[in-house]
């Protein structure tokens, strides 16, 4: 699937962290651009990860992989099981993306290893492939530190970083006020985020963590172009809670 589809305004997607591929089937039928496996906050294993990738891009979907760390160990396991691309966590400085990027891409431009695996077509189509990840392989940093906002231009200028994304819990954490999404600090540093990347024109949004539609309305209207719209544990739950509410109030 060409990159292009993945970052149409608005480009929206979800958050995988449950491992069972019924899970992953339903949630691309949905119809979302893309979804992420998430390996930081799951306990997903990679062989796991494997087969959600497999479901999510036999659906048409794109599939990224949440990773635990900037591992250029992890970043090569991924991408050799079938990951479109990566999202990163705790991209803090422009070194932090140049790693990044270098761990998805083989060389000369990168310095992954190369081996053959599901992504190679298990050795059947390693040229191809090869051609695919030059221009294909998305990296996507994650901005959840207040020193990744104070380092952001340097980041987003990285060759490689196709878009970012806003953790707001780490990011509202690192300034000390954890969940505080209205406090003025929090809006000043999602006012310079959005400033900088659109004078870089580098496509970027936030995760909204609670599925609500008229919030993830607000967020399109407000220009953000790759935004996660919350992940599958919070629909499940806010979904049997607000049945369950309706009901006990009527059979009170």
């Amino acid at each position: 699937m060409p990159k292009q589809l993945l970052f149409n305004t608005p480009s929206i997607g979800s958050w995988i962290t449950l491992g069972h591929p019924a899970i992953a089937e339903i949630m691309a039928e949905a119809g979302f651009d893309w979804l992420t496996v998430d390996l930081e906050h799951s306990t997903i294993t990679i062989r796991e990860a494997e087969d959600l990738i497999r479901i999510i891009e036999l659906k048409g979907v794109i599939p990224l992989v949440r990773l635990t760390s900037n591992s250029s160990e992890q970043i090569k396991r991924v991408m050799d099981a079938g990951a479109h691309g990566v999202v990163v966590p705790m991209v803090c400085s422009g070194d932090d993306a140049r790693a990044a990027v270098a761990a998805v891409r083989y060389p000369p431009v990168g310095k992954r290893g190369v081996g053959l695996a599901r992504a190679q077509g298990y050795g059947s189509s390693f040229e191809t492939y090869k051609s695919w990840q030059e221009s294909e392989a998305t990296v996507v940093v994650q901005v959840e530190h207040i020193e990744a906002v104070n380092n952001l231009e340097e980041i987003l200028t990285t060759d490689g970083v196709d878009a970012y994304i806003v953790g707001p819990y780490d990011l509202s954490g690192s300034m000390g006020i954890p969940g505080e999404f209205e406090d003025s600090k929090f809006v000043e540093a999602m006012n310079r985020i959005r400033a900088i990347a659109e004078q870089l024109k580098v496509p970027g949004g936030v995760h909204l963590i609670e599925p609500n539609p008229a919030e993830l309305l607000r967020l399109v209207e407000q220009g953000n172009e790759f935004i996660a719209y919350s992940l599958d544990i919070r629909m499940i739950d806010i979904s049997c809670r607000t049945g369950l509410a309706q009901v006990k109030k009527v059979c009170k």
